[in-house]
């Protein structure tokens, strides 16, 4: 009756004012048109306080998803819910200032703040958060201000802030940041962006602790790490390996002590393996030394029962013909062979380590190998290396009867003389040597005890490093592009890789491979990629590959 008598006609038939009036109150206070359809205005949620354009949420719960239509900022005080959830304002597409405060959530989830294309101010300030997903804040395009002052964050996922081009203002005052590698990219953005940020301090790690984040620059950070992956097994044990290259093309060889044979490989390069080449059949196989003397291939094939002997690759019959014994006289237990050129000669030189045997010097004289020299007899040597001292032909031989031996070329008789000894390293097993700027720096292993780590310093080998062993009979330097490795093998634990660290002039720790009682180590680069082969004496030979990780990803 009221509604009725309100909109009688005035003078002019048409209803009076204060049935207009009462006609645009009702439909102001509740009634909407959305796409054709009337549907009720929201009114301010409980908990929440609404003025014209404001709501202002103390203490509640969850985010509400019903707010009046001309809210165009948002704020949240001493809130219970524990995280901000994707898609939590849909329904308020029209804000413009989104505030939080002094609330208890610790979690960002990805698209939290999605459906706000016009949101220009973000502040989550003096809450507890201390996870931001990584797509957190996308679509957020218009934004001008974002502060995440004074919370629990140690780190911010790479690119969190992609995509908003209009920001003019971080602050990320009050948190814990760890300046590592995974913060990286933040550094690189800082220097990117025309964005400002409060002076920000890191909280670690130690080396970076109290510094300035806007002081630091992106090649402050070393971010490479490295790592040996499992690529290939093999199916057999074997004592050494040996990677070389032959007509341009990369070639491994096993020596496989109970089967008898040098075991050859190639690479595929269909198929990214190592498949079967050829084998050279002999006996109580231990070393497999292939040698390219005037694109010939050799291979000095020692074994320990039945003599030694030389073969060369037949390239018309594609097979690998015996042309040399090696003296069985002089060479009764040969344990490794190593070979090298002086002044443009070839030669080979195997360690014996029997009691009557000689470690012996041979030379190629054009048709064969003949002996150079004999070096000292009886002394039951297990390794020799050859290297360069001063840009002097040298020779260390490993023996477990005394001290390592350094033998230096005599330029006029053209032989090796004994030059010293390395002191206090009783029963070395046998060195390797490597170079790290220009420095000489030689790995002895020791079965039983301290392996060592020794640099050249002009007159004597100094020590630099020690390293418990328990049961090693490999520590090997391994050089892969810039990276310096020594494996230090074993036969009751797992063989520790270490990685040379530049600025501490020592190895320190970094990976652990499980190869059972190892005996040796060689390094292949093919096809842009880099293998490092490892012989298993009592177990199956692998193959891993080198790969870098950047931790700033």
């Amino acid at each position: 009756m009221f509604l009725r008598a309100s909109l009688k006609p005035g003078a002019s038939g048409q209803p009076g004012w204060r049935g207009w009036r009462l006609m645009v109150w009702v439909a102001a206070a509740s009634l909407v048109l959305i796409d054709g359809r009337r549907v009720k205005q929201p009114r301010c949620p409980a908990g929440c306080t609404c003025t014209k354009d404001n709501a202002l949420c103390e203490d509640v719960r969850s985010v509400p998803h019903a707010f009046p239509s001309d809210v165009l900022s948002l704020s949240f005080v001493k809130s219970g819910f524990s995280e901000i959830t994707g898609g939590s304002f849909v329904h308020t597409p029209h804000l413009q200032l989104l505030l939080f405060t002094a609330n208890t959530f610790d979690i960002i989830d990805e698209d939290a703040f999605a459906g706000l294309p016009h949101l220009e101010y973000l502040f989550i300030e003096n809450n507890r958060i201390a996870s931001i997903s990584p797509n957190a804040f996308r679509g957020l395009k218009a934004l001008i201000h974002l502060s995440l002052a004074y919370n629990n964050l140690d780190t911010l996922p790479r690119d969190v802030f992609k995509g908003m081009d209009a920001l003019s203002k971080v602050d990320l005052r009050g948190n814990n940041l760890i300046c590592d590698c995974k913060l990286k990219w933040l550094v690189e953005w800082m220097h990117q962006t025309n964005a400002t940020l409060d002076q920000i301090h890191c909280s670690g790690p130690p080396n970076y602790q109290g510094r300035k984040i806007n002081d630091l620059l992106p090649h402050s950070f070393d971010c490479i790490t490295t790592e040996f992956a499992s690529y290939q097994p093999l199916k057999f044990e074997s004592i050494s390996v040996e990677a070389f290259t032959f007509v341009n093309e990369q070639y491994v060889v096993f020596a496989q002590p109970f089967a008898g044979t040098c075991s050859f490989l190639e690479w595929d390069h269909v198929e990214m393996t190592f498949r079967t080449y050829d084998t050279i059949e002999s006996t109580s196989t231990v070393v497999c030394k292939p040698m390219v003397i005037d694109h010939h291939l050799f291979v000095i094939v020692a074994q320990l029962f039945g003599g030694s002997h030389i073969y060369k690759r037949d390239s018309s019959a594609n097979k690998f013909i015996k042309i040399q014994d090696i003296d069985i006289l002089k060479i009764r237990k040969p344990n490794d062979i190593e070979t090298f050129m002086i002044n443009g000669e070839s030669f080979f030189v195997i360690a014996d380590s029997s009691k009557a045997g000689s470690t012996t010097v041979y030379k190629w004289n054009g048709n064969g190998f003949y002996t150079h020299q004999s070096l000292h007899p009886w002394y039951r040597d297990t390794d020799v290396e050859y290297l360069e001292i001063s840009n002097k032909p040298h020779l260390i031989l490993s023996s477990s009867s005394q001290r390592p031996v350094v033998y230096q070329w005599n330029r006029s008789q053209k032989k090796f003389d004994r030059r010293t000894d390395i002191p206090d390293m009783e029963d070395v097993f046998s060195v390797k040597h490597f170079w790290v700027k220009g420095d000489l720096f030689i790995c002895l292993t020791r079965f039983i005890g301290d392996s060592r780590v020794m640099r050249w310093d002009g007159a004597m080998f100094r020590e630099v490093q020690t390293f418990p062993s328990r049961g090693s009979m490999v520590f090997q330097p391994v050089s892969v592009s810039n990276w310096q490795y020594a494996i230090l093998g074993s036969d009751y634990s797992l063989t520790q890789v270490y990685q040379w660290d530049t600025k501490r002039g020592q190895f320190i720790p970094s990976q652990e491979l499980n190869i059972q009682a190892p005996r040796s180590f060689s390094v292949v680069s093919v096809d842009d990629r880099v293998f490092l082969l490892a012989s298993s004496f009592k177990g199956k030979s692998q193959i891993f590959e080198h790969h870098e990780i950047d931790l700033s990803d």
